[in-house]
């Protein structure tokens, strides 16, 4: 798969999940669980989707359990609503407490960079 349709085909995978997970899961053991990242692996057939959750490792482990029961319900409903021909298998894993502070100032740096990129190309 193009490395640029990877990238904006995980992103549309990413803000699905967060909405499903967030407004439309009623499960009590997801309270306070957000998507930081999803990952496609670089065939398509695989998401690797990184949550954190509020909470100690036990309800950490707790949510991700959840989730993983409900992949197959996330799975169906995100390959109808982005109309994907081969929805990719959703796996989750917690983030790392330290590191999600970290990992979004990284991204933020990121999306900074590109836009100040897209600017001066863009002038005369």
């Amino acid at each position: 798969m193009e490395p640029r349709r990877a990238e904006r085909l995980s992103e549309a995978l990413r803000e699905e999940l967060a909405e499903m997970i967030e407004y439309e899961l009623q499960d009590p053991r997801l309270s306070g669980v957000t998507v930081t990242e999803a990952r496609l692996v670089p065939d398509g057939r695989h998401l690797l989707v990184t949550v954190a959750v509020k909470g100690n490792a036990a309800e950490r482990q707790i949510a991700v359990e959840a989730l993983g029961h409900a992949a197959g319900y996330l799975r169906r409903v995100v390959g109808i609503r982005l109309r994907l021909f081969r929805t990719p298998e959703i796996h989750f894993q917690a983030a790392d407490p330290a590191g999600d502070r970290i990992g979004e100032l990284l991204d933020r740096i990121r999306k900074n960079r590109e836009k100040t990129e897209k600017k001066a190309a863009n002038e005369p």
